[in-house]
Formats: C-alpha cells, structure tokens, sequence
C-alpha cells in the first residue's frame, strides 16, 4: 500500500470491509501527536505553581493519565460505531444542535494547530540562530516549509497517511530526545532539586488540573476519529490500553525530567517561560543544534497533523458540503495563513491567542464530560441512520444538552483565571467565594474541573431515562 494514498471516507460510517487492525495500533498516532519538547517546558510550568519536584512528578503521572484514560473511553466510541468523533456527538446534542460543540472544536482545532506550526517554525529561527552564518529569516522559512508541507501531507490525505508519518516521527522523534537527555543530563543538579519544598495542596491541585488540560483533555474531541478503523470486535479495555499508553508514557518522561532541568537552574527555569524550546538550546553543543532543531519540527507536526486531519472532519460534521480532503485543505490555508501573520507580522497576538483558545477549552471541558457520559451509558452501538437524520431518535436538537453545556460553562468561566491578555480578566467572577482573584485557589483554574463534573453527572442525570428509550428501539 503506498504512503501517500488519500483517504475518500469522511464522516460517514467506516464500512466493515475497511475495519482492520487491532488496538495496538493507536499507539502510533497518539505517541506522535505527544512527543514534543514542548513537555520539557512544561516541566518548569508545573514547578511554577510553586510545588516541589516530586510534587511535580505526581501531577504529571496523575494528570497525563487520567486526561488521556478520558480519550481512551471516548475513543470506544469510534470502535463501537466507527464513525467520527463530532458526529456521534450528534447523539448527545442532536443532529443540528451538535453544531454548537462542532464550531468549538473547529476553533480550536485551527487554532492549536496553527500555534504548533507557529512554535515550529520560530524554534528553527531560534536554533539557526545560535548556529550563526544562516540568515534568521531564511531560517524561519526553512522551518515554515518543512512544518508546513508535513501537516498538510498527513492531515490532507487522510487516515492511512497519518498511520504511516506518526510511525516514523515517533521512533525519529524518541531516538533524538534520548540524545537530548544524554547530553543534557550532567545540567540536573538533584542537591538543587530536592531542596524545592512543597508547595501547598492548591498548589498541587492547579498543577494537576494543568497537567489534564494542558497534555491531554484537548484531544477528546478527536478521539474516535482514529480508532473508527479498528473491527467492533476488538478488545474495549484493549483500546482505551493502548491509548492512554501511547499518548501518556512520552510526555509524562519528558515532564519529569523537563522539572529536573528547571529546578536546577533558575536562569532556564525563567527563560522557558519567555522562550519555551529555544531555552532549551542553551544547554547543548553546537553539533547537536541541527537535529534539535529536527526534534523540536518534527514533534509539534505530530500534533498539527492530528489537529488538521480532524478540524477538516469536523467542519464536514457541521455542514460544509465539501469532501473531507477538501475542508482540510481549506483548514490547511487558514493554518497557512495564520502562520505567516504570527511569525512575520504580529509582535504582540501570540499570547492573546493562546488566552482565547484556552477560553473555549472550558464549554470543551463541559462537551468532553457529556460526550463521555454518554459513552459510558450506552450499552449498545450508536444507530448510524439516525445520527444523520434530524426526524430520527437523536433528534435536531437536545435542549437539555444545550443547557447544560452553557451552565457548566458560565460556572467554569466563574471559577478560572486567564492572564494571556487584558481582555481576558473578566473570567474568574466567582472567585471571591473561594479567596478571590488573588486567593490560594486563584491559579489552581478549579473552574475545569467544576466543568467537568457539571457536564458528566449532569449528562447522567438529564439524560439516563431518555439513552434507555433509544436503545429499546
């Protein structure tokens, strides 16, 4: 079978004689999508809540688990009726009302991907850099092609092409941060690291709350989107496994030792807050620059790939009358283009951005909890007709649902902080019931997990009897 076949389904149901595989084979994709430095730098992230090293190690383990075991339960969701993520959604919300947690999913997909092409791109400019005699704006267009052309090969062509990439970035990937770790492993002081005191319980709990929603929670919405290939007959606990395996061991590796970097050093503990992968240049030698700046491209692609192959499922979900590689390549030129703005013309949007969609992450954080809600309460497969049929037993529109996902989003805006930008404080309103805006809760973002919570539970309780009488049909 060749690399570069495009893929024709989109998202309709897979049809069995195209279901093969077994759960073995999430592994790749999710291993590709989690191997960036980026979780290096999220090592000095945790130690910023003002936590100790080991407090940082179990927020990273406890974090990275549980927010990829939520994928791994709504991928189930794609094995049991192998269609994609955003419209089996339709179930929970109603064939039209599923619009609503559609478009956030689409914004957010555009947006993270087109972050990672950006990071990309100006980590190349950044290495180059310091490698001297390269032109810095001749760097950051090596990189933007080569980030570039790599996410639009995989995410337009589709499910057979990503299997494929994923494979090789992952091995490629793993072997160069093992060489990154080697010869950055005499920097770790552990006289300075296990001096770090522990940080308070609120503390812990923002940097595990961190921990769910930075490495893991944002992938839910694509869950069933790769696992929708494998046989209905594969083993469940199999998927949900090979899952959490895949997207877990990697970061949580890197997040670790990302920590003990940080906390032996100030100085890189407060340039990764400014420059979070061209920090980590400073430790290398100059021979190893080139193939830093390899890993570093070649890790955030493998996210943009997922991130672009599921934007353009998504926006097919909401109604776009277009093939699936169409609206990817639609999806693709947006990225393109915010690209090109982040990296040669704004000078101060980057951060404002990223506020922006960690904003949408909470009515997300609400959909994710009601998605796997209903996972979990299904007993048998989705109905395939009725998931595109507005007359039919998921209806046009799920009021309750609806409902639901606003309150628990007006409750998790109440309980977050978001200092990306000015325009952004209006969040954290409830605060003041828990200390304030300046409080020991007030960078914990507890309001996710309020979020969360309102959205699972909620799901079961409005929801139960109504599930009961679709599956009697």
């Amino acid at each position: 079978m060749p690399i570069f076949e495009l893929e024709l389904n989109g998202p309709n149901v897979i049809a069995e004689s195209e279901r093969s595989g077994s759960p073995r084979n999430l592994f790749w994709p999710w291993a590709g999508a989690n191997v960036s430095l980026l979780a290096l730098s999220y090592g000095s992230f945790f130690l910023g809540f003002g936590i100790s090293f080991q407090q940082a190690t179990y927020a990273a383990i406890i974090g990275t688990v549980l927010s990829f075991l939520v994928v791994g339960i709504s991928s189930l969701a794609g094995k049991k009726s192998n269609a994609p993520t955003m419209i089996l959604s339709r179930a929970a919300f109603g064939v039209k009302g599923n619009i609503v947690p559609g478009v956030l999913s689409y914004l957010i997909f555009v947006g993270w991907e087109t972050v990672l092409v950006s990071l990309a791109t100006l980590a190349t400019g950044t290495v180059f850099t310091r490698v001297g005699h390269i032109n810095h704006n001749l760097a950051l267009i090596i990189g933007f092609i080569l980030s570039v052309s790599l996410v639009v090969i995989g995410g337009v062509l589709g499910f057979s092409t990503i299997m494929k990439i994923q494979k090789w970035l992952t091995l490629i990937t793993i072997a160069m941060t093992a060489i990154y770790i080697l010869l950055t492993f005499e920097n770790v002081n552990w006289s300075a690291v296990s001096s770090i005191k522990d940080g308070s319980s609120q503390a812990f709990i923002g940097a595990l709350i961190f921990g769910i929603t930075g490495i893991g929670l944002g992938w839910v919405n694509s869950a069933a989107d790769y696992s929708r290939y494998l046989p209905r007959s594969v083993s469940s606990k199999g998927v949900v496994m090979w899952t959490v395996i895949g997207a877990s061991i990697v970061p949580i590796i890197l997040v670790i030792y990302g920590s003990a970097l940080a906390g032996s050093s100030k100085e890189l503990s407060d340039a990764i807050a400014m420059d979070p992968i061209g920090a980590l240049t400073t430790l290398l030698p100059t021979w190893f620059l080139i193939p830093f700046a390899l890993v570093a491209i070649l890790g955030l692609v493998g996210g943009a790939i997922l991130d672009l192959y599921s934007s353009g499922l998504t926006l097919v979900s909401i109604g776009l009358p277009v093939k699936r590689h169409v609206a990817a390549s639609f999806d693709a030129a947006i990225m393109l283009a915010g690209t090109i703005y982040f990296v040669w013309i704004a000078d101060n949007f980057f951060f404002p951005f990223q506020g922006f969609l960690i904003t949408l992450g909470v009515p997300v954080a609400v959909w994710s909890a009601i998605f796997v809600a209903d996972v979990i309460m299904r007993k048998s497969p989705y109905s395939e007709l009725d998931l595109f049929d507005v007359k039919g037993r998921y209806g046009a529109w799920n009021n309750r649902s609806m409902a639901l996902m606003a309150f628990g989003t007006i409750i998790g805006w109440g309980f977050v902080t978001n200092t990306f930008a000015p325009w952004l404080s209006w969040q954290g309103y409830f605060l003041g019931a828990i200390g304030g805006k300046l409080g020991p809760w007030a960078f914990a973002n507890v309001g996710v997990i309020f979020a969360l919570l309102i959205g699972f539970f909620g799901h079961v309780l409005l929801s139960r009897k109504t599930i009961a009488r679709q599956e009697l049909n």
